[in-house]
């Protein structure tokens, strides 16, 4: 019987021929932990008698959910990470370096055919390259650091393709948003997302980044897609480590495949507060804002940048609205001072924080007042996501984001392209 990718990645790691439904012990290629949990990790390290970790080559922990520290407390957690990091000689990027999912790819610590694990939930990002690499518990990351090995179910495997080529002001956002809409927040519950289709091969590797990144948002283990020429060479230009492409068999046994006509899609939203609660963004224009946010690890990179930019040139963001701006990595950061795409947004009135999560979780930058609306390029929208209950999220495409808060209400992008 013919595999999926995610079978094939799990059996090469466990030296079994694993199918859905088997429980393997496979050795992992990286792992990663961020401030919100390592600190965790660490104490169950320690409990666990621990001394030294298996590979301090195969390990980074990423400082990057509260960064700067906001307060005493955090301080003391990103201390305790330094001190362990160097302890055990692993691979620390402190303030400012980004957000985990953009630094181990973008600085070459994954590659196609692994398996990485990550004490975060959309660790699943590296999907869009050719990565299973699923998100685990702090204890989990223990276990891995000390035995380079973890346990895991090989998932079964749904196959979403995406047919036809992308309209004018659609994006691989509004791909996944709808994707979720149809088939909800527990519709690919412990499955393998596998990601194929024209409108995925137009896209570039940056935008892919996207939809695996939310591949949880829908249950899934991991959002994985096929190397193509676009991913073997980003990864050449980011990664010195060889390769190891993996396909699915043609007669691979997929639990469902779900076909999607992208040329028939509008930009999309989704409404307070679940990210499966979507809608066609004419259903809710004309919702007033108070403040937009583009970046977090689902669109802070250049390209969701250079689109914002292109729209607000010239423009300015509407009086009694915001905008927040932060970019994936420090390098990102750096390509859009080179590009021009900074300095646009901030003379539109953006206000640009630290290479990081940013306002994506609520613990310092941005917090929403009660009552207001935020359209936001996040990949949740949860009550008390950005540290206010009692605001309202939405989440769209960096297109929207630029259009809407040129208005100060939710807008369609495809009239400002």
């Amino acid at each position: 019987m013919g595999k999926t990718i995610a079978e094939k990645i799990l059996s090469n790691h466990s030296g079994k021929d694993a199918h859905a439904g088997d429980i393997v012990i496979a050795d992992l290629d990286f792992m990663i932990g961020q401030d919100g949990t390592s600190g965790v990790a660490i104490d169950s390290f320690r409990k666990m008698s621990a001394k030294k970790v298996a590979d301090p080559s195969k390990i980074a922990i990423i400082i990057d959910h509260s960064s700067p520290s906001p307060n005493q407390g955090v301080s003391a957690i990103h201390k305790k990470i330094r001190e362990f990091a160097a302890e055990q000689k692993i691979k620390l990027y402190d303030i400012g370096c980004g957000v985990c999912h953009q630094i181990t790819p973008e600085q070459g610590h994954c590659v196609p055919g692994d398996l990485v694990i990550g004490a975060d939930s959309h660790t699943c990002t590296y999907g869009a390259i050719n990565v299973f690499s699923t998100g685990i518990g702090s204890t989990d990351l223990a276990a891995g650091m000390i035995s380079g090995k973890l346990w895991f179910k090989v998932p079964e495997t749904l196959k979403v393709v995406y047919k036809g080529k992308l309209p004018k002001g659609i994006y691989s956002k509004d791909l996944i948003l709808n994707l979720i809409g149809k088939i909800g927040a527990d519709g690919a519950t412990y499955m393998a997302l596998e990601i194929d289709g024209d409108a995925i091969n137009e896209m570039s590797v940056d935008a892919r980044f996207t939809i695996s990144n939310m591949a949880i948002e829908c249950g899934a283990k991991c959002g994985i897609m096929k190397a193509d020429k676009k991913v073997m060479d980003w990864v050449a230009k980011h990664s010195k480590r060889k390769p190891g492409p993996i396909e699915a068999d043609k007669d691979a046994k997929y639990k469902q495949v779900i076909e999607i006509d992208a040329a028939k899609l509008e930009p999309q939203i989704a409404k307070p507060h679940t990210v499966d609660n979507t809608c066609g963004v004419s259903e809710v224009v004309g919702t007033p804002i108070q403040q937009g946010f583009i970046g977090t690890c689902t669109n802070g990179r250049l390209e969701d940048f250079q689109i914002a930019a292109n729209i607000l040139k010239g423009k300015k963001v509407a009086d009694g609205c915001r905008l927040i701006i932060a970019p994936a990595s420090k390098d990102i950061m750096l390509d859009m001072i080179k590009d021009g795409a900074y300095q646009t947004l901030v003379e539109a009135g953006a206000v640009a924080v630290t290479p990081g999560c940013g306002p994506c979780v609520g613990t310092h930058n941005g917090v929403p007042s009660d009552g207001e609306n935020v359209i936001s390029t996040a990949n949740r929208n949860f009550k008390g996501r950005m540290g206010n209950p009692n605001s309202f999220i939405y989440l769209a495409s960096p297109a929207t984001v630029a259009a809407s808060v040129i208005e100060g209400k939710i807008a369609d992008p495809r009239k400002y392209l």
